[in-house]
């Protein structure tokens, strides 16, 4: 057995964070398990074991993870629970994203997109940014419009979201400046996801109808949709515009997607996977773990580096660059297994949406400047993606 390597990067500090592509990528490549000096979790980062680890619950579980308060402002269900409590309350989210459901809630999707596009297309040639004007503009809007959601409040989205992710990493300044920056916006949204607050005729209300047919508790059906406001919402915003940013930079791809649009669900899964919006996913070893002769112990605290194994050269050749012809079938910024990303549907049908009418209406798209990071431990991508955009 041989010991695990140690490290004393310090990779949540705010010049980690800037440079987290580089940082986490040197990681991975210390060994293929590594012991955070700082933290005292054991960190993976290689696709193979990555993958692995996420489809073991047994092994990696979810039950406790670095840096877990079980009084965290963040929703849990979902995102914490194993079989078969998780079974229970993934299927009850599975049955209000069905196909059939799904269907109900493509239409309000496009015709937001249109309106979207047709605005920016009143901007064509400007330097406007991706993500305020675009992706988080138009996510803000559909996403709690299918909960059912309030409309007085919305603006506190974006500091709920940057919040939640903070609670994932360990309680650093930039934990601390988030959590100073929420605001009141946790009230806004505990208030607005409360049965009264609700439209019966939403994705929240059939939470609420669960509880009422007695599959869940009506505690269980409020977290339930806290879960999908709080796990839908950043990582589609930054995905997409994550996306658009690729466009700019790797015109030639852009180009190809405009002649054959049928590529655009891969496209974005290659987005995904070239930058993906989590870092890692927090895990504890319920058993000892032996990796290439390393072995972590049983009660370990452990992060599965989403980031570096979707880059990992391993398994992917010229991972830095985009491209929208490859085969990204076991990119893993979806989760694998039990965990996979509820929301995964959900997401695609926004990216349908906002990306193909862009993809439509939009001939060129141009960078405008370096883009800014988002400054959280644990969410990874641009705050900021300034670009042109030039209407076809």
């Amino acid at each position: 057995m041989k010991a695990i390597p140690s490290t004393d990067i310090d990779m949540f500090s705010a010049e980690s964070v800037r440079n987290a592509r580089r940082v986490d990528d040197d990681i991975r490549e210390i060994a293929s398990v590594v012991r955070l000096e700082r933290e005292d979790i054991a960190v993976l980062g290689r696709y193979e074991h990555v993958s692995k680890g996420l489809m073991d619950w047994k092994a990696f579980s979810s039950t406790s993870r670095p840096w877990h308060d079980p009084k965290s402002v963040r929703p849990e269900i979902l995102l914490t629970d194993d079989p078969p409590r998780h079974t229970q309350v993934r299927a009850v989210i599975g049955r209000a994203l069905s196909p059939k459901a799904m269907k109900r809630i493509e239409d309000g999707f496009r015709r937001e997109a249109e309106i979207l596009v047709d605005d920016l297309i009143e901007h064509s040639g400007d330097t406007i940014d991706a993500v305020r004007d675009v992706t988080a503009r138009y996510v803000h809007k559909v996403l709690p419009d299918i909960m059912g959601l309030p409309r007085e409040g919305r603006e506190n989205m974006t500091p709920f979201g940057n919040a939640v992710w903070a609670t994932m990493g360990p309680m650093n300044d930039l934990f601390h400046a988030a959590m100073a920056a929420a605001g009141n916006s946790f009230e806004w949204v505990d208030k607005a996801c409360d049965r009264e607050s609700i439209r019966p005729d939403s994705l929240g209300g059939e939470m609420y109808a669960a509880a009422d047919r007695g599959e869940i508790s009506e505690q269980d059906a409020k977290l339930l949709t806290l879960t999908i406001l709080s796990a839908g919402s950043d990582t589609t915003v930054i995905t997409m515009a994550n996306a658009i940013n690729a466009f700019a930079r790797f015109p030639e791809q852009y180009l190809i997607l405009r002649d054959d649009p049928s590529l655009l669900r891969n496209a974005f899964d290659e987005a995904l996977r070239w930058d993906s919006p989590s870092r890692l996913a927090g895990r504890i070893a319920k058993q000892d773990i032996a990796i290439d002769g390393y072995v972590i112990p049983e009660g370990t605290r452990c992060g599965l580096l989403f980031s570096t194994a979707n880059r990992d050269p391993r398994q992917w050749s010229e991972p830095e660059r985009f491209d929208i012809r490859r085969d990204v079938r076991g990119q893993i910024g979806w989760g694998y297994g039990i965990h996979m990303c509820v929301g995964k549907a959900l997401a695609q049908m926004e990216a349908d949406a906002l990306l193909g009418e862009i993809v439509k209406r939009i001939a060129r798209i141009e960078p405008a400047g370096a883009p800014e990071p988002w400054m959280t431990t644990i969410g990874h991508g641009p705050i900021k993606v300034p670009v042109r955009l030039q209407a076809a």
